[in-house]
């Protein structure tokens, strides 16, 4: 005799239906810009110290260029969210290891100062010495500018954020590797046995394709009501359009040493890409954010739902 349920279905509702988190008020296009222009310029320096490192002035120079580029874009769109520059110097009064944020704007402040210097130095040839100090300087705050935010996204309270607190920082480095990728490929100009430099930024830019499209597909198969803001609505179609870009990007990518149309349109493809997975990650928090579904579901996870 089959049992008979005695209590009924619990249903993840809120207080007449009301958020139970208060609703994010980041605007677009003000923080997928920032996020993309951020990881970009993190890869960038790191691949231009490489560069510089084996000879390939050419690249050096084209991620230098891009890494000044990206932290000077990104620190505009963070400024025009803030709403006034002085929030921004605000957050630089204090330095606290254990706030993903405070972390952030000072590691935003120091890498958009060496970067600065590495790129003036070498398109003026002053001091080359302390440019190429601090390209290298640079090269090591990239990759954690690259990667913060998935850190700092999934220590919030958002559902969709803080379920993918594996996942985010994988997606970040992922797309920063294809951003820095097709910066580089944009920037690079042909040779006499092809664009120099295309090789290098062609593999990162491959790379970087693989592990973000990997990262995207991975979230999209997070396990209970957690996933579905990335497999529905906003969330879930700019996530799909973000990956197919990315992948015909890649495979654009693999003719850029043969043809520069074919480098200008992998690095459009692959840009177009990394925002619309910036763009993805933002609408799926304010989902989340906003449904109490997924606000009492992540606080009430079965065991076999729930994540270590």
């Amino acid at each position: 005799m089959a049992e008979v349920r005695q209590v009924p279905e619990a249903s993840f509702t809120s207080y007449y239906g009301r958020p139970i988190l208060k609703p994010a008020k980041w605007r677009e296009p003000h923080l997928p810009a920032y996020l993309f222009l951020g990881e970009m310029s993190g890869a960038a320096a790191v691949l231009a110290a490489i560069a510089s490192a084996s000879g390939q002035r050419g690249l050096a120079r084209a991620g230098r260029l891009a890494a000044v580029a990206g932290a000077a874009g990104g620190a505009g769109f963070l400024t025009a969210e803030l709403g006034r520059p002085e929030r921004f110097l605000n957050m630089l009064r204090v330095a606290k290891p254990t706030s993903p944020m405070s972390v952030g704007a000072w590691l935003l402040a120091a890498h958009s100062g060496l970067v600065s210097v590495a790129a003036a130095s070498d398109l003026t040839g002053v001091m080359p010495g302390v440019g190429e100090a601090a390209g290298r300087a640079a090269a090591v705050t990239g990759p954690l500018l690259a990667t913060y935010p998935g850190v700092l996204l999934a220590n919030t309270a958002v559902p969709a954020w803080h379920s993918a607190y594996r996942e985010l920082p994988m997606l970040f480095a992922g797309g920063a590797m294809t951003a820095a990728g097709a910066a580089a490929l944009a920037i690079t100009r042909p040779g006499p046995d092809g664009p120099p430099g295309t090789g290098p930024a062609q593999r990162v830019a491959l790379l970087g394709a693989v592990l973000e499209s990997a990262a995207g597909f991975a979230i999209e198969r997070l396990i209970g009501p957690e996933g579905e803001p990335y497999r529905q609505g906003d969330g879930g179609r700019m996530l799909r359009v973000a990956r197919a870009m990315t992948l015909a990007g890649a495979g654009a990518a693999l003719t850029a040493r043969r043809s520069r149309a074919g480098a200008i349109t992998a690095a459009a493809l692959l840009t177009g890409g990394g925002l619309a997975a910036k763009f993805a990650v933002l609408r799926a928090g304010v989902a989340s954010a906003s449904d109490p579904k997924y606000v009492v579901a992540q606080q009430r996870a079965t065991p076999g739902g729930a994540r270590p």
